[in-house]
Formats: C-alpha cells, sequence, structure tokens
C-alpha cells in the first residue's frame, strides 16, 4: 500500500472515531447528497440534489424520521475521482450516516473505499458501471439505476436488429463509465454475429475538435456510431459529423440523454438515439415526485430526478425499517424490503443492484427525447 493511500486511510479511521464523540445535534440525522453541482456535468447532479430536497422537506414537514430532522450536506464533486475523495472525506468528517451519489462512475469509485472505510452506506442514481456492483469489493454501494453492461447489450442491439448496421464504430471517452459501456456494446455486437466493429478508439474528454476521429469513421464505412462518454463530447462529435455530412445513426448511453445534449447540440441533435432509464412516469410515486417538483421550481425535472428520488425514498424507508441509522442495520434493509418508488417497486439484491428497472431507447424528435417503441 502506497504511503498516500495508507495516510488517507489513517485519517478516515480518526475522523469515524472522532464523529461519535463530536456529534450533531441529537434531533437531526445528517444525509449527504454528492454529485456535480458545478461544471459541465452539473446537469446530472443538479436534479438528485434537488430531488434529496424535496423527499427531506415532506419527511421534515410530517414529524422528520424517527422523530428527528433530517439535515442535507451537499458537497459538489463536479464528476471528477479527485474531488470526489475529498468529497467523501468531509462527508466523513460531518458525521453522515449514508450518502446519495455520487453520480459520475469514476468519482463514485474514487470515493467508496473511503464510504466503506467509514461504514457509510452509498446510494447512487447513476453510476453504472458494472464493477461497481459486480466485483463484491463495495458492500455499502447500492444503486437505483441498471448497470452498464445491460445497456451496452440494448445498444449493439437496436444498431443491428432495429437500425440493421452491418458496419459499426465505437467511440468513448476513455473513462470508467464511457469505455465500460463502450467495451459492452463492442462484446454484444461480436457475440451477436450481425454485424462488425471496424472502429474502436478513445478520445480526449475537453478536446476542442474530434474531425480526425470523425474522418477515420468515415474511411472505415461505418454505418452507425455508438459513443460511450457524456454529452459535451457527444455534442462536439454530431456537430463535426454533420460538417462533413457524414449522416448514420448515432448512439448514446445515459449520459448523452438529457437537457444539457438539447442544449450544447441544439438542432444537430435532431434524430439521434441514446439508452436511459425506462419510463417510470405511470407509477404513482413518479408522478406525485414530479408534481411536486413543477410546483415547487416551475419547470420538468431533469436527468436522474427519478433515480435520484428513489434512491433518497429507499435510505428513508431503511432508516424507518432498521429502527436506526447504523450501518449493518440499513445494509440489512435495504436487501430485503420492498419500497414503493418514484422508479417503481424495488429492493437491492446481494450485489447492490435495484431489482426491477431497466432500460429503454430514445431519439431526438422535435428537440426532445422520445422513446422509441
Amino acid at each position: 500500500m502506497c504511503k498516500a493511500v495508507f495516510n488517507k486511510l489513517v485519517l478516515v479511521t480518526l475522523l469515524t472515531m472522532l464523529v461519535p464523540a463530536v456529534g450533531f445535534a441529537a434531533d437531526t440525522i445528517k444525509i449527504g447528497v454528492a454529485g456535480p453541482h458545478s461544471g459541465d456535468l452539473a446537469a446530472y447532479g443538479i436534479p438528485t440534489k434537488e430531488a434529496a430536497e424535496l423527499v427531506a422537506e415532506e419527511v421534515n414537514a410530517n414529524g422528520g424520521l424517527l422523530g428527528k430532522q433530517i439535515v442535507l450536506v451537499n458537497l459538489d464533486d463536479q464528476c471528477k475521482p479527485e474531488i470526489a475523495t475529498n468529497v467523501a472525506t468531509k462527508m466523513v468528517s460531518e458525521g453522515v450516516v449514508a450518502v446519495i451519489g455520487h453520480v459520475c462512475s469514476g468519482a463514485t469509485k474514487a470515493a467508496l473505499g473511503i464510504y466503506k472505510e467509514g461504514n457509510i452506506i452509498a446510494i447512487s442514481p447513476s453510476a453504472t458501471n458494472p464493477p461497481l456492483t459486480q466485483s463484491g469489493e463495495y458492500p455499502n454501494f447500492f444503486r437505483t439505476i441498471a448497470p452498464d453492461d445491460e445497456q451496452g447489450k440494448l445498444a449493439a442491439n437496436f444498431a443491428t436488429d432495429k437500425l440493421g448496421a452491418k458496419k459499426i464504430a465505437i467511440i468513448h471517452d476513455k473513462g470508467d463509465y464511457g469505455k465500460g459501456f463502450a467495451d459492452f456494446a463492442q462484446q454484444f455486437i461480436q457475440a451477436g454475429g450481425k454485424a462488425k466493429v471496424v472502429l474502436f478508439e478513445g478520445i480526449t474528454p475537453g478536446a476542442m475538435d474530434y474531425s480526425a476521429v470523425v474522418q477515420k469513421i468515415r474511411k472505415e464505412g461505418a454505418d452507425a456510431v455508438i459513443f460511450g462518454g457524456y454529452h459535451p463530447e457527444a455534442s462536439k462529435l454530431i456537430n463535426n459529423m454533420k460538417k462533413k455530412r457524414l449522416n448514420i445513426p448515432f448512439i448514446g448511453p445515459d449520459g448523452v440523454k438529457g437537457d444539457g445534449f438539447l442544449e450544447i447540440a441544439g438542432e444537430d441533435a435532431e434524430g439521434v438515439y441514446a439508452t436511459g432509464p425506462m419510463d417510470v412516469s405511470l407509477f404513482p410515486e413518479n408522478k406525485k415526485a414530479r408534481e411536486d417538483y413543477t410546483s415547487k421550481y416551475g419547470k420538468d425535472p431533469g436527468t436522474f430526478f427519478d433515480q435520484g428520488y428513489a434512491a433518497m425514498q429507499a435510505l428513508v424507508a431503511a432508516i424507518k425499517a432498521s429502527g436506526g441509522t447504523d450501518y449493518a442495520g440499513l445494509e440489512k434493509a435495504l436487501r430485503t424490503n420492498y419500497v414503493e418508488t418514484s422508479v417503481g417497486k424495488i429492493k437491492f439484491d446481494n450485489k447492490g443492484d435495484a431489482e426491477g428497472v431497466g432500460f429503454a431507447v430514445y431519439q431526438v424528435q422535435g428537440g426532445k427525447f422520445v422513446e422509441v417503441k
């Protein structure tokens, strides 16, 4: 173990020991909310923050949780792993009993070890990287969204079965989330035998121009593109493709499906496909959550609001069921009790994945994402 990691673990251990001594008001329960609250990816983090606030406000207005008021500790990680570790350490020192977040897979992975050492549950609305649950390394981690292996399979099957693509270019942003999604898409395309992956290449996030990789896509004769990553890079790729008159289907993951992409890509977004959480608007809890949000904010909720709201609901239910906030009790309650949430009736399996959630394919039509039936 390197000295830096050792020192961080010692710090977390000390902070964990100090929290009971320092404590916080006996009539409050502190819950952390971590994600990108500023920067290019804030559109993914702010809806979860607002969802947690709505749930907390309702619980507090109805007498609180176990007779105590919920206090949220909102910390911004900008979806950057190096900031997420600092956020996680701060959460431990603040004495939170659990964390809603993080949002991006890379940031989540960076923070989970610290939460594990601090005996803190983390429930993410959006960190889809499969090893976060499937590796067994983080028993303290849960999520209210399906993992990327399911999303990658859906994107691959849609490209080959629905679009009839035969030569597919797969581009990714080299990150845990983006490359993970791309790897699974490639795996399922190759296993299906209906199409060939003619290009598999990473791009550098934040670059000003991706015309070079667009030229490679053209050279390889690709008739569809599957992209793994977030909306800033997807927007630039689409723009470069339009400029070079490369008019072939573009399929992104849930990191593309959102208002951020629509705003940045503008008219270029029209016709783009993206996988994303299945439509949950018919669930009663979802209708109520969205009505409450619209009433307060005067607009529709953004990306991952439903999953963030469900994560907060699941945590509140676990605290009620366990009768306290100790780690063992919360973990057991999350895995054993079904809860009516904004994404349906769920509980978490032994790995930490929510049972009953899934993905669908959407297309930008008239400036909005519409589910493809």
